[in-house]
This record gives structure tokens, sequence and C-alpha cells, in this order.
């Protein structure tokens, strides 16, 4: 494609998409604000673990809010757990979060946030030569300023998938020396691969509080899977499920509709996961998913809606972040991180997470554009190159165009 053709194809869809993402949301205004010291959520709830914490069935991943307003109402109909990430708007996120219960009594709400090291590689899961005791907790530091707190209640360490990396002695001595002084209350773990050696070694460890592993209705060897938490549970560690959805969406257009409730009581079926997290947007999509786990038998049509045998064989648009494919490519490309950007950009229309994304991986030249035909072979059946191609395009658009 000739780069004026290129300029406008952008135009066109990618901007159009932002255009849509970065509408302004208008909400109700909050309810009044919760009784001074109320401290446990009205929702259906389960134990986190030995946290002890009772925490709702549905928590709030704040990635895709862009209105402290929304935070607030959903604090208002009982969602007292929020999630938000340092990466998320290069920090932005956690002040949002931080303004929008900024005033709630701190006893009423719980907050959670994931914090990798400066200079972390996902793709290569390395240990940056950068990271020591002190520069994490100047990381985690970073964060509550962030936030305006004293205290985050849960502190992850994400892309935990690699043993080395999760019982890093730096890493395992600077968390356990802010829970200690009291900087978070818990610490745990997010990992993309609940199957891998991660998890394993984070429960074989007995140092985590929290794991919060992705975990859906298209997770590769469910079997080995829910044994994996089911031995976290029982050592005691709390299991928040992400990227519960799949992907948000069966095909890259939305042309194929996809039973989110179905997709939600999947995981909660399973009595080891004490939370989801969810990442509403809409007040629709608050209701709507507070009256699901209100009932979370699943019905014949949930059934039907969720064949697993026929969905499990559709490419969709989740990476299971197996990583198979990245010998698999002859000029390096991370391709896992290019499939998740171009999750967060068609299934959860999330322009500026997918835009951040991408601001990790390095493009030389454009993607994909000197192979005839592309040698990787997807395990979920991706057309790799017709996506990274895709995908890659919105790197043309300037941060600060999808930025708030």
């Amino acid at each position: 494609m000739k780069q004026n053709q290129r300029r406008e194809f952008l135009k066109t869809s990618l901007a159009g998409m932002c255009g849509a993402a970065l509408a302004p949301r208008v909400f109700g205004a909050p309810a009044a604000a919760a009784t001074k010291g109320a401290a446990v959520s009205s929702l259906p709830g389960r134990t986190l673990g030995k946290t002890g914490l009772t925490v709702p069935l549905i928590s709030l991943g704040t990635g895709d809010t862009a209105s402290a307003n929304f935070i607030q109402t959903a604090y208002d109909a009982g969602v007292k757990l929020f999630f938000s990430a340092t990466y998320y708007g290069h920090g932005n996120n956690e002040r949002l979060v931080g303004e929008a219960l900024k005033g709630r009594p701190r006893d009423s709400f719980l907050i959670g946030t994931a914090a990798p090291p400066e200079g972390f590689n996902p793709r290569e899961g390395t240990i940056p030569k950068t990271l020591t005791f002190e520069s994490y907790m100047k990381t985690a530091e970073d964060s509550l300023k962030r936030f305006g707190l004293d205290y985050v209640d849960i502190l992850l360490l994400p892309y935990a998938d690699k043993k080395d990396f999760v019982l890093y002695e730096p890493l395992v001595k600077a968390l356990t020396t802010l829970k200690k002084q009291g900087k978070t209350r818990f610490i745990g773990v997010a990992m993309h691969d609940p199957g891998g050696e991660g998890l394993k070694a984070a429960v074989e460890s007995g140092i985590y509080d929290v794991a919060m592993p992705a975990y859906n209705f298209k997770t590769r060897n469910p079997e080995a899977v829910n044994e994996i938490l089911a031995a976290a549970a029982k050592a005691g560690m709390g299991i928040v499920a992400m990227k519960t959805v799949a992907g948000a969406a069966r095909d890259k257009n939305r042309t194929v509709p996809l039973n989110f409730d179905a997709a939600l009581k999947w995981v909660l079926q399973n009595p080891n996961v004490a939370s989801i997290v969810s990442g509403m947007s809409s007040t629709d999509e608050l209701q709507k998913n507070l009256a699901m786990i209100k009932d979370l038998k699943m019905t014949d049509q949930e059934r039907k809606d969720l064949d697993l045998g026929s969905l499990k064989s559709e490419a969709g648009l989740y990476c299971q972040q197996c990583r198979t494919c990245l010998p698999q490519c002859p000029h390096g490309l991370d391709i896992p991180t290019l499939m998740r950007s171009y999750m967060y950009a068609y299934g959860y229309r999330n322009v500026r997470q997918a835009r951040y994304t991408l601001e990790t991986v390095d493009l030389a030249g454009r993607a994909c554009e000197k192979c005839d035909v592309c040698r990787v072979a997807c395990v979920s059946g991706f057309d790799v190159k017709e996506r990274v191609r895709d995908i890659s395009r919105l790197k043309e658009l300037p941060l600060d165009f999808v930025e708030v």
C-alpha cells in the first residue's frame, strides 16, 4: 500500500475507532457517599484466600475507564474492589482512580495495582540489570504517589510467567518490605499463562497472597490449569481472574455476538476464583454484570451460546500468550505483545491501551512487509501477518492523539 493510501486508511479506520474510544462518556451523578467505615460490599462475594477479605464476585478493571464519575458510580453500586496498573496510560489511570475515590472512607474500598520493574521486557522475560531492591521500592512508592494514598491493598507483580522472575531475591525483598511497612497490605502475581512455571513457583514459595491469572472459556488445557488454581487456593492464595471474556469479541468487526454473561459465569463456576476483573466502561455494562452475579446458574441458552467445541475452534481475538510463535518469526517480532495490542484495539475498543502496548514493541521498518509468506503457525489460528500489519499502523498515530 502506498504511503498516502496508508495514511488515508489510518484516517478512516483506526482514527475512526479512536474517535469512538475517546468520545466522552456521560453518566448520572453518583449516589450519596457510603456510610463512613462501611467495608463490606452488599454484592455477592467470596473470601480472597488467606487475606481474609470478602470481595465482591466482580471487580472493576479500570484500564478501559476514562471517567472518574464512572468509578464513583461503580463504587456506589457496590463494586468496592478496583484494579489499575502503572502501565495504564503511563500512570495516568492510577491518578484517575485516586481522584475518583478521594474523600471516600479508606476502609470502604480496596485498590490493587500491577507494577512491573522499570526496564522489564515481557517478551524476553529476563530480569533487567537495573532491577534492584531500591529501584523496585521507588517504582511502588511512585505508584502510591499517583494514587494519592498511603497504601494499596494489593500490589501485583505482572508478567510473572517465569520462575526466576517470581523468586528474584531483590524483588521479593522489596515486595515483602513494602508489605511490612504497610505500603501494601498484600502482595501477588499476575500472569497471562496460568499453566506455566510462574504460578507454580508463586504457590510453592508461600510468599504471595494473591494471584491474578488470565482465565476464560478459551483457556488451553483447562484441566491442568484448574489443578494449579486449586493448589493455589489450598495454599491460601486468593484468586482474581482476568481476561475473563477472552478478548471481548469473537471477530474483529463484532459480526458474531459473544454471550458475556455465559463467559463470566463459566469463570465463576470455579469455586477457587474469588472475583473476576471486568473492564466495564458504561452503566449498561455495570448493571448487566451486577445482575449476572446474583444468579450464577447457567441457562440452557447460555450453555448453547458457550458451545466450547465451537468457540475454541474459532481464532477469535484472545491471544493465549503461549509464546510458541516467537522462535518461528525470522525477524524476531514480539508477536504476543502485538496480538495483545490487537485485542485491546478491536476486542475491548481501548485504543489508548493498544497504543501504549505498541510502545513496548520494536517495529523496525514496516512490520511483516519483508515476508511474502508468514512462517508463523499460531496455535489459536491467527493470521499473524495480517494482524501484525493491521495493528502496527496504529503506531503511526502520535501518542498525544490517543492520550487524555
